[in-house]
């Protein structure tokens, strides 16, 4: 939605873009959340650990906002997205290996309504620090963190994808609030009113239909899916500014 609207809007401040996509990402989050609560694919316990983290982070990007300019914005956001992008498409499944994700470790069993068990291990520590940066790149960027969040969980976490995907949409929901609550102690946050409730009920939809389709994907589906969308994103807002 970030580039979409620095399209559709190109007068509009980046802060005023990012107050609305943030808007727009905590409803889709919110709905997407009730969605995935009914398939039992959220981990709660580890979601509220990241939102912990990630909740500063939102606030601080969203402060740093005001003092970018537009080309910078988008420059910005394109390469971070290229980047992503890139590393899924050529390692969709592949899992980041070392020493240091092998501490502190932390075991979830989780049975989701279909009676899939996910049983997982990972680094609590180092998913809290991811979620602190990701925060910061939501609060920044105006997006949900989904894109950066989900890629993390299943490749240096090792969380399933569609666990990933569940748990994302728990914690975007109380990171982007919080960043929300930012923008208008700052005053950057959008007055038009009805352009925010039309993008976010649209949002709210999409992410039921969203997240009863994830049912009949498969996880290298998903991650690939995502990567492909992020390359034409970022392919047109690094573009765009030439």
């Amino acid at each position: 939605m970030v580039p979409i609207l620095l399209f559709l809007y190109p007068d509009e401040t980046p802060a005023t873009i990012t107050s609305i996509t943030l808007t727009v990402a905590f409803f889709n989050a919110l709905s997407g959340s009730i969605a995935y609560r009914r398939l039992k694919r959220i981990d709660f316990r580890s979601g509220l650990f990241f939102a912990i983290s990630a909740i500063p982070g939102a606030i601080l990007g969203a402060f740093l906002i005001s003092y970018l300019s537009r080309s910078i914005f988008q420059y910005i956001f394109g390469a971070i997205l290229l980047v992503i992008s890139v590393y899924l498409l050529v390692w969709p499944t592949r899992k980041l290996n070392g020493g240091f994700l092998l501490r502190w470790q932390t075991d979830r069993h989780i049975t989701d309504r279909q009676g899939n068990i996910h049983n997982y291990t990972f680094n609590l520590p180092l998913g809290m620090t991811i979620a602190f940066f990701v925060g910061v790149v939501s609060g920044l960027l105006g997006i949900g963190g989904g894109i950066i969040h989900v890629p993390a969980l299943t490749q240096v976490l090792g969380f399933p994808a569609h666990i990933a995907t569940a748990t994302s949409h728990f914690t975007v929901a109380m990171t982007t609030f919080s960043a929300i609550g930012t923008h208008l102690v700052n005053g950057t946050f959008t007055n038009d009113i009805g352009r925010v409730a039309v993008l976010s009920a649209g949002a709210v939809v999409g992410a039921q239909f969203g997240a009863r389709l994830s049912q009949k994907v498969t996880d290298v589906l998903i991650v690939r899916l995502l990567a492909a969308g992020l390359a034409i994103v970022a392919l047109r807002l690094l573009v765009s500014p030439l």
